[in-house]
């Protein structure tokens, strides 16, 4: 019994000593929070954010995984800063007035990430600062006040997928910036001072899928901005409000599937550039002042699912704009100018589910009859197109239509022309004509002529539509007769009106020719009386003629005189006197046949 009580004396003792040392050791390698910090031992995560703190603060636990220094007044990281926590994940350094990073400031953190230093007050990032982070995969750097971008900035980064670096001061990207980021995925960068598109810098990332630009100082994208970008499929360009066009090549050798470009200076679609884009499925050009969609130049865009083109100048989408594009299922042109929107833009309506037409001057006629029909089926977004013309319906939505109503109310009339002027027109040769072509209907018809080779005229040229529906015939010539046709149009049908124009050429000449007789004859010349040539010459012509062969002839005689007063004088001393050796005929003809010298004789000549 005194053995079992000893035994028991004993294990007490051995276990009150065992929970002493785990006591000791627990204590040992458990550091109390620093101060002004909030620590969560579960998710071990230290909160450090709204401390006040103007340097990170000593005593982290090492197994820290997650660490927020936000809205602090830390200005300095210095070299190895955070050397012990060599588990920590996530690091968060927002919103303090961080100036100085010094190189290997995160040396150490193996683990890491995720790293944000955002709203802070860098212009300049040394290279080496990121050096010892293998595992970052999440960098923001952004609304700092970043001017450049050196070589190897980011070399050390093989991980890293996604870099935010917008709203900075960029002036100048150095070529080999991104040197390093083979693994990078998606790039947000804010230029409002460069000058010019990091093209030999991009061209580093392969890789490459999204790219963001904001606020860069451009009045056009250049041609081959983004070569060597293969695998790019998403680009935004926005708030550049300088941009006013894209190069025709400006997007050659991407295959994006989605473009964005919005709140730039855009006056038209740039449809050019996009026609390569056979794969594009999403484009916003929302808040450009673009006034038109113009028919059949978007139909290499095969795949296009989503148009988006809001708060624009948009005053007209003109019939055939989405030819082609049979995957169409959202439209969005809400907070423009439209007047209307026809069934006949469409490739076909029974594709679209979504239709942004919202807070436009809507006519409410039969050419909006298709959107009422297609109520059911049509998702308006949740603000519903309204009629703000008509005086009949204004203020009306469509959903408040009822079936019965909709014949009486979207009502269209079709046009008639009204032409009071006699239908053909003689003029002589040199005048120049105005055909008009007046017509009334509900909607407004639209103009077109018709040449007498059946063949549409257009503003530009000698023989032009104007933009009045009337026709112009400038500097009329009898080739331009024949009978014209003005048609006019609407969504109700069409009326016809033909015009004649007969055009009378110059009478001939009334001058008195000035007729030659005998000596010249030409093949041309038809005989007259009594066997004489009779070919009439203009005096005037002559008289111009002769003056300008005189001219020739007497220029040519002054050429050759100079040429050989310069030749002569370059031979030397000229002689005076010729001496000329002769053989008189007399003394020819006596030694005819005979033998003997011949007698010469000789006479000296003076030179004048």
């Amino acid at each position: 019994m005194f053995e079992g009580v000893a035994v028991h004396h004993w294990l007490c003792l051995g276990a009150l000593y065992l929970l002493a040392v785990g006591v000791a050791l627990t204590s040992e390698t458990r550091r109390p929070c620093p101060q002004l910090c909030r620590c969560n031992t579960v998710l071990l995560e230290v909160n450090c954010s709204d401390g006040q703190l103007t340097t990170v603060p000593d005593g982290l636990p090492q197994n820290t995984k997650l660490l927020n220094l936000t809205h602090n007044k830390i200005k300095t990281l210095v070299h190895q800063q955070f050397q012990t926590l060599t588990q920590l994940i996530d690091l968060d350094l927002s919103d303090n007035i961080m100036v100085i990073i010094e190189v290997e400031a995160f040396l150490g953190l193996q683990s890491l990430i995720t790293l944000r230093l955002a709203r802070n007050h860098l212009k300049i990032i040394p290279v080496g600062v990121f050096a010892g982070l293998p595992k970052l995969k999440l960098l923001d750097i952004s609304s700092n006040e970043i001017l450049v971008l050196l070589d190897f900035t980011f070399r050390d980064l093989s991980a890293l997928q996604f870099i935010k670096a917008a709203d900075n001061d960029f002036v100048f990207i150095s070529r080999q910036a991104f040197i390093g980021l083979t693994s990078l995925q998606e790039l947000h960068l804010d230029g409002c001072n460069l000058t010019a598109v990091p093209t030999e810098a991009l061209a580093q990332l392969t890789g490459l899928r999204r790219l963001h630009f904001r606020r860069l100082g451009l009045t056009t994208l250049p041609n081959y901005s983004f070569r060597h970008l293969e695998r790019l499929t998403e680009l935004v360009i926005s708030h550049c409000r300088w941009l006013e066009t894209l190069s025709g090549n400006s997007l050659f050798g991407l295959n994006l599937t989605s473009l964005t470009i919005r709140h730039c200076n855009l006056s038209a679609v740039p449809y050019i550039p996009l026609h390569h884009l056979v794969y594009l499925v999403y484009l916003d050009l929302s808040f450009n002042p673009i006034a038109y969609i113009h028919g059949n130049l978007l139909e290499d865009l095969l795949r296009l699912q989503e148009l988006h083109l809001v708060g624009g100048s948009l005053l007209c989408v003109e019939i055939g704009a989405f030819r082609g594009l049979a995957h169409l299922r959202l439209l969005n042109v809400s907070r423009n100018l439209l007047t209307t929107l026809e069934v006949g833009a469409f490739h076909s309506v029974d594709t679209l589910r979504t239709l942004g037409l919202g807070n436009n001057p809507l006519t409410c006629d039969c050419r909006l009859l298709w959107v009422v029909q297609r109520r059911p089926y049509l998702d308006f977004g949740g603000n519903s197109p309204t009629c703000t013309t008509s005086a009949q319906l204004q203020g009306w939505y469509f959903l408040d239509f009822t079936e019965a109503e909709l014949p009486g109310l979207l009502t269209c009339r079709q046009p008639r022309i009204l032409y009071q002027k006699p239908p053909e027109v003689r003029v002589d040769q040199g005048h120049t004509v105005v055909f008009d072509c007046n017509a009334e209907g509900d909607p407004l018809p639209s103009v077109t002529w018709i040449s007498p080779q059946l063949k549409p005229l257009s503003p530009i040229g000698r023989i032009r539509a104007l933009s009045n529906g009337s026709l112009e015939v400038r500097y009329a010539q009898p080739q331009d007769s024949g009978a014209y046709l003005c048609v006019a149009s609407n969504a109700a049908g069409n009326d016809s009106l033909s015009l004649s124009l007969h055009v009378r050429a110059f009478p001939p000449s009334s001058k008195t020719p000035l007729r030659l007789k005998g000596w010249f004859a030409f093949p041309s010349a038809s005989p007259g009386v009594n066997g004489n040539h009779n070919i009439p010459f203009d005096v005037k012509t002559l008289l111009v003629a002769g003056t300008i062969g005189f001219v020739s002839f007497f220029s040519s005689v002054s050429v050759c005189f100079i040429f050989m007063f310069f030749w002569s004088k370059s031979k030397g001393q000229i002689k005076h006197t010729a001496t000329i050796a002769y053989v008189p005929r007399s003394a020819m003809a006596s030694n005819n046949g005979g033998k003997g010298n011949t007698e010469t004789s000789r006479f000296t000549m003076k030179l004048i």
